[in-house]
């Protein structure tokens, strides 16, 4: 088609060329090559770490306002059987430290207090599981990008060595397609991932906060004179 009669055509490209210009996610994976397969996976396996920690994480950040009430309560009752019995049907870190610390009642209060501190441990690292799986995954997945970038180059170098002085651009493609389209699939999953990884750390930050204090109070608790 001369310059004229594509004036004449308003600019606008032919309807076959401009479907031939659009290409689905789908296509732009099949062209990213097999390196495309692991950054894939490994997307789909950092998200279901982030959904199912996120979930488990915001149960562990809700605490009854109530429950160190009644702990005091039953304390200064001399009730300790209830307290227990309160402390193993709430299903909340605290709980589960605050009855360790139930159960170690009438040894000297340092022991008490670390007693409570290493279950309060145990329960941030349950609250952290896969946390190094989703931290491999982020900093792998720019790396898989940027090892397709290198496979891609090399195609396009190879295909250039192949064709001598006859270069065109179609022999080019597939090398090119490689390299950009896995770098940025790369960066997207690691830079999500990134995001995502900090997150879950705030939130367990917040968990280690809330059993700092319920830790504090349950001493404080102890240290108080029976009326």
């Amino acid at each position: 088609m001369g310059f004229t009669q594509f004036i004449m055509q308003g600019g606008a490209l032919p309807a076959e060329a401009a479907s031939e210009i659009k290409l689905t996610l789908l296509d732009l994976a099949i062209k990213g090559g097999w390196v495309m397969i692991p950054i894939i996976l490994l997307s789909f396996v950092a998200a279901y770490i982030f959904i199912e920690r996120f979930y488990v994480i915001r149960k562990a950040t809700k605490e009854d306002q109530n429950f160190m009430n009644r702990i005091k309560d039953y304390i200064h009752d001399g009730k300790i059987d209830a307290a227990l019995a309160l402390c193993k049907s709430t299903d909340s870190p605290s709980a589960r430290m605050i009855e360790k610390g139930i159960s170690r009642l009438g040894r000297p209060l340092q022991d008490i207090s670390t007693a409570i501190e290493n279950v309060g441990k145990l329960e941030i690292s349950k609250l952290e599981k896969s946390f190094p799986t989703l931290a491999t995954i982020t900093g792998a997945e720019p790396m898989l990008g940027f090892l397709g970038t290198v496979i891609g180059m090399v195609r396009s170098f190879y295909a250039m060595s192949q064709a001598g002085n006859n270069i065109e651009v179609s022999l080019l493609s597939d090398g090119i397609y490689t390299a950009l389209i896995t770098t940025v699939a790369g960066l997207i999953v690691g830079i999500l991932g990134y995001f995502a990884y900090n997150i879950l750390v705030v939130r367990v930050e917040k968990v280690v906060f809330n059993l700092e204090a319920t830790n504090t109070e349950f001493m404080d608790i102890l240290n108080e004179p029976v009326k």
